[in-house]
């Protein structure tokens, strides 16, 4: 009971509800403390390893749980290559020669289909071309191997790994392509922290990657992607850009909620699952409690008062 307790303990120091930019009133700071009690708590039920970021845009508010521990990223990764492709194409905007662009052409080749490629393995081989932009879209909407293994070709692991580090990002590494299982048995697993991957979606928010116009295009495609963790309880008409990521014994989910005036990123990453549907169910749980804090938040005043366009008034 003791060393139970002992544990706890540690969970909610590390558990811990970072400084805001502008300080919290006690109520609000309140809610905080009830949030991170509560992820301490699905945390305490998880037959596995669990890491969280979250980071409410607006107050700088932030939430973390092992917030620095390396995770395998699965298909999380795949928003460091989409970065890279539009940071590229923002480049290429620019009047830099040599970078890849949305509209530039790819014909599929047959050695490039790899497992898990529902897109990219039904079409026809030397005569279906896609843009890059397709691709993206394909690489995010479906997780399609295939078209992210053409892409990191096209844009270049090396300067998916050099953008990386330019964000200070050290441990978020491409490290190998989709389903390079050789690559994977030698530990060359694609990675990063809950904070990292916290940082580089704010980093991508606030236009410190990609300029607008571009950058809008970045979140819609980012957007696309259908059946995952963070959205799961979450209202349908709420947008959400986020990648999920699964492989045996991990179940990632990175992304921004952009709730009205009161925007979000939550990273929620685990490992050494027991049960990978328990992790699923984590990273749900956790996005649920997430959102309860951060709506309140957003429609209530400083006091706590909520009103409702079907509130007829004061009481």
């Amino acid at each position: 009971m003791l060393m139970r307790l002992a544990a706890l303990i540690v969970l909610i120091v590390s558990a811990s509800v970072h400084a805001a930019d502008a300080p919290l009133n006690a109520k609000q700071q309140a809610l905080w403390d009830h949030l991170r009690l509560a992820i301490v708590d699905v945390d305490q039920g998880l037959d596995g390893v669990l890491g969280v970021a979250i980071l409410d845009l607006n107050s700088g508010q932030q939430l973390l749980v092992r917030p620095d521990e390396v995770f395998p990223q699965a298909s999380s990764i795949k928003i460091a290559v989409l970065a890279e492709l539009y940071h590229q194409a923002q480049q290429s905007a620019h009047g830099v020669s040599g970078k890849a662009t949305l509209q530039d052409r790819y014909v599929l080749r047959a050695a490039d289909i790899v497992a898990d490629s529902s897109i990219l393995g039904g079409l026809t081989p030397e005569v279906s071309s896609l843009t890059n932009r397709d691709l993206a879209t394909i690489m995010v909407a479906v997780s399609d191997n295939s078209a992210t293994n053409v892409l990191i070709d096209r844009v270049g692991m090396d300067n998916v790994v050099r953008l990386m580090q330019s964000l200070g990002l050290a441990h978020t590494q491409l490290r190998r392509k989709m389903m390079d299982l050789q690559a994977a048995a030698q530990g060359r697993e694609n990675i990063s922290t809950p904070r990292e991957m916290m940082q580089l979606l704010e980093k991508l928010y606030r236009g410190k990657v990609i300029e607008a116009p571009l950058l809008d295009d970045f979140f819609s495609v980012l957007a696309t992607g259908k059946n995952s963790w963070i959205p799961r309880d979450l209202p349908a008409d709420l947008r959400i850009a986020n990648k999920p990521g699964e492989l045996e014994g991990v179940r990632n989910d990175s992304g921004i909620v952009f709730l009205k005036s009161r925007p979000y990123v939550i990273c929620v990453m685990t490992t050494y699952l027991a049960n990978e549907r328990a992790g699923e169910e984590a990273i749900t749980r956790i996005s649920s409690l997430a959102y309860g804090v951060i709506d309140r938040l957003s429609r209530a005043s400083d006091l706590g008062r909520v009103i409702s366009p079907s509130n007829g008034g004061a009481r």
